[in-house]
């Protein structure tokens, strides 16, 4: 595990487009098929990365309250699985179903989607608005693993808050930080 810090892609980038399978349907989801009426949180997750188990509870919890807020969520993971097998789609499904995701846990096995946004961690978070632009990326909150702050969201929540509301998104956006994407 490399501790990095996420790439920070520009603000008003365009969220760029995909197709990738679902491991809890087997279908094939692209981003419009996802896309919320207000906008959507691609999030970039794995099953093995400490920091992301230790805010799978809270990731759960506010895509069931914000996808009633019309905002869409996606979940991608782009790890090597040769080298990280429980990254694979099968465990992946497994976590998705124990977990009951509400939204759908996409494989990107040959990378480029990952690579598109620039993702260099897990978690990695990025919100867009409902014109496809960049309006959010950094961190859920503070907390870490072992550092005692509790998990609040609390970031992440202020963000998609101000995008329902139609509000101003603060530019002020701390890196989230977690394991290096496992690059093949």
């Amino acid at each position: 595990m490399s501790l990095t810090p996420s790439t920070m892609l520009a603000l008003g980038t365009e969220s760029p487009d995909f197709i990738l399978p679902d491991v809890i349907s087997g279908m094939k989801i692209s981003l419009a098929d996802i896309y919320g009426s207000k906008g959507i949180l691609v999030m970039f997750i794995c099953n093995h990365c400490p920091y992301v188990k230790h805010i799978h509870s809270e990731i759960v919890k506010f895509t069931r309250e914000y996808q009633e807020k019309n905002i869409g969520f996606v979940a991608i993971s782009s790890n090597d699985i040769d080298a990280y097998p429980e990254d694979a789609p099968e465990a992946m499904r497994d976590l998705a179903r124990k977990w009951q995701y509400s939204f759908p846990y996409l494989y990107d096995e040959t990378q480029e989607v990952a690579r598109a946004y620039e993702a260099s961690c897990t978690p990695d978070f990025y919100l867009f608005d409902s014109r496809k632009k960049l309006v959010y990326r950094g961190q859920l909150d503070s907390s870490r693993p072992g550092n005692g702050i509790p998990v609040t969201g609390e970031d992440l929540r202020l963000a998609m808050d101000d995008l329902v509301l139609g509000n101003p998104i603060n530019l002020n956006q701390l890196p989230s930080v977690g394991c290096n994407i496992k690059w093949k």
